[in-house]
């Protein structure tokens, strides 16, 4: 049809059949011809002053029109088929607020005055390892600061939020216990244990990851014999007490443990078979000295 629509608006405008084989030879090349050029002008022209062959066209070339009608159905139910994340979240603070804010309204007036945590814990950002879920912690319980790979940077690499957290923590609530919480499978460790030396690297995880960088010599010299995956898993837990070792580095936690005022943990939490590991750092049997210094003692397991 339209091949026929087209004929006859040749033949209504004249001599254009005159360019008919050059025009074959330009469809089947890249080049354009001034005089196709001027065909297709004087066609369009033509074509413009014949209200009747426009209507014609419309009428008989309904595909177009009707695809572009169609376009906006196709639009809105895409739309649609987004997910609402949120719908659920409203869901879930507002079974919240019903069943425990509003159910416990005077502890959670009290929590809105001040906060007096026990606890201070450094965990890992992976989004299956949340403290709250696994160790039970209700608000109020425990200040969370989360990093990939929960380390704790040495006192002498400056200022993270890690430390600020720390800082203020210990100074300003003065809990009583710090508990930094490893996990298995850990993507921040893998990263660490990848690690090659000589390489200089913008990587923002890189360059965090590498405050874990005795923790992975120490892998390296005592479980080369071991396949990758087995040196993760006990780099995994030697950063967590080199994190704790660590903690001691800065000098007002330090003093509040020879005080006896605060106490340091670490926990592992296994989440292949769901199993929890937690001991405490022995400062008296700690010392700086040396890179396998780390004292533990109350180690126990829980399953």
């Amino acid at each position: 049809m339209a091949q026929a629509l087209f004929q006859s608006s040749f033949l209504a405008c004249s001599d254009l059949s005159s360019n008919s084989s050059n025009g074959s030879d330009v469809f089947g090349s890249q080049l354009r011809s001034p005089e196709i050029d001027k065909s297709q002008l004087r066609f369009l022209g033509c074509y413009k002053r014949n209200p009747t062959l426009r209507l014609k066209a419309l009428m008989e070339s309904p595909g177009l029109a009707q695809d572009t009608v169609e376009d906006k159905p196709k639009v809105a139910k895409m739309t649609k088929e987004v997910p609402d994340h949120f719908k659920e979240l409203k869901h879930r603070f507002l079974s919240f607020k019903k069943d425990k804010y509003l159910s416990n309204l005077e502890h959670y007036k009290g929590l809105a005055e001040a906060q007096v945590p026990k606890f201070m814990v450094i965990a890992c950002a992976d989004s299956r390892v949340c403290p709250s879920s696994i160790l039970g912690f209700q608000p109020g319980e425990a200040f969370v600061v989360r990093n990939v790979a929960n380390l704790v940077p040495p006192h002498e690499n400056g200022p993270t939020e890690t430390n600020a957290a720390l800082e203020f923590a210990v100074n300003s609530l003065e809990v009583e216990n710090v508990l930094v919480v490893g996990h298995s499978c850990c993507g921040g460790i893998k990263a660490l244990m990848s690690l090659e030396d000589e390489i200089v690297s913008s990587s923002f995880i890189r360059n965090w990851v590498i405050a874990g960088k005795p923790a992975r010599l120490q892998t390296k010299a005592v479980a080369s014999d071991l396949n990758f995956d087995q040196q993760c898993r006990h780099c995994e837990k030697e950063s967590i007490n080199r994190s704790l070792m660590n903690l001691l580095t800065y000098p007002w936690i330090e003093e509040r443990v020879i005080r006896g005022k605060l106490s340091i943990h670490g926990g592992y939490y296994d989440f292949t078979d769901c199993t929890f590991e937690k001991w405490t750092l022995d400062y008296k049997g700690s010392t700086m000295k040396s890179e396998s210094s780390c004292s533990i003692k109350n180690r126990e397991f829980w399953a």
